[in-house]
């Protein structure tokens, strides 16, 4: 049997991406084994973060994307640090890939793991299991704007945020949707916008909306403002399956989705780049985590289930598969480390993984 092998690039970034990103790197070296010489997995690791930008004033090198165009996959863990503005690093780094490869997906799962108790009362597996695909390209994170008139004092200066949506842009990510529910149990679209104030842009999104849905007459379809959705993921999650929204909407709301589900250090997510002309790239949604760094009582589980989304998109489904019923094992045993209520430590995590996986 010939070897297929993957290339990994992997920036562990900063505070417990240094920690989680090699967890994962031990779930796809446990997967290769187990493959009998079938898969193969080789990595190179980029140092790139705020620790770089303290000692060169970038976030990463220069040449960044165009080596980072030759694997199949990147491997994110996370970027921030004290000392170094947020704008900075987010723009330097993270932000930087998932533009300059026109990474326009950001597919996030929103799942209740057996085992883990959700802050809603009434939650089951049942009723909080839905994706959120955000728009990754433009919308409010477009970057457009400027700072002026600072010359006539502190109390004077202007600051001006432009949201950008196009309605390429717009049908891109939403069709994406629409083809995602295709493959769901239930087929259903939920589309997330602000246009009752947002009187331009957030109206193109609808626009465009009702003009994809036409293609799709076997997908449910539910409108709402940001507002009462982010009630509804409170109120009613059973009725959700897909949700899309822009840039901002999609960041909150997936964020506040992995809250119900327990922590954030469940949540991960793929940067995707749906026609493959550059690798996409693949985080956990956690964040740098500066107060618990060092500490090793990182939640390894956003890391593995970013490892199951890589996995998937490189084509190796039944390896998705496996990741992810090891981490529903895991959970299901009570092996959870602190943020979720257990007494773990981050590689007790992945030692259960592993384990599971091996069963």
């Amino acid at each position: 049997m010939a070897t297929r092998t993957f290339r990994i690039a992997v920036i562990p970034g900063d505070g417990i991406g240094q920690e989680v990103v090699p967890e994962g790197l031990r779930v796809l070296d446990r997967l290769a084994a187990r493959s009998g010489g079938g898969i193969a997995f080789t990595y190179e690791s980029f140092p790139w973060g705020c620790e770089y930008y303290l000692k060169t004033g970038r976030m990463m090198d220069p040449d960044g994307l165009e080596r980072l165009s030759a694997f199949d996959a990147i491997y994110f863990g996370a970027v921030g640090w004290p000392g170094v503005p947020d704008h900075i690093s987010l723009w330097g780094l993270r932000l930087a890939i998932c533009q300059g490869f026109d990474q326009y997906v950001c597919q996030r799962p929103v799942q209740l793991l057996p085992g883990i108790t959700s802050p809603l009362r009434n939650a089951t597996p049942e009723t909080i299991d839905w994706v959120v695909v955000r728009e990754n390209s433009e919308g409010e994170y477009a970057g457009l704007g400027g700072r002026n008139l600072a010359g006539r004092g502190p109390d004077r200066e202007v600051a001006v945020q432009s949201a950008l949506f196009t309605a390429q842009g717009c049908e891109r990510i939403i069709r994406y949707a629409f083809d995602l529910a295709r493959t769901r149990k239930r087929r259903k679209v939920t589309s997330v916008t602000k246009s009752n104030a947002q009187q331009y842009g957030m109206t193109l999104w609808d626009e465009t909306f009702q003009r994809v849905k036409a293609e799709y007459p076997d997908v449910e379809i539910d409108q709402w403002l940001v507002d009462a959705m982010a009630a509804r993921f409170v109120l009613r999650p059973e009725t959700l399956e897909v949700v899309v929204g822009s840039n901002l909407f999609g960041d909150i709301l997936s964020d506040l989705g992995s809250a119900l589900a327990g922590s954030l250090g469940i949540a991960a997510s793929a940067n995707i780049d749906p026609e493959r002309r550059h690798p996409s790239m693949f985080e956990p949604v956690h964040g740098s985590a500066p107060d618990i760094a060092g500490q090793g009582i990182a939640n390894p589980i956003a890391a593995i289930w970013t490892i199951s989304l890589m996995l998937a998109h490189l084509g190796l489904k039944d390896e998705a598969q496996a990741v992810m019923d090891a981490i529903k094992a895991t959970t299901a045993s009570g092996v959870v480390t602190p943020d979720l209520g257990g007494t773990a430590r981050t590689f007790d995590v992945t030692d259960a993984v592993l384990a599971h996986l091996d069963d």
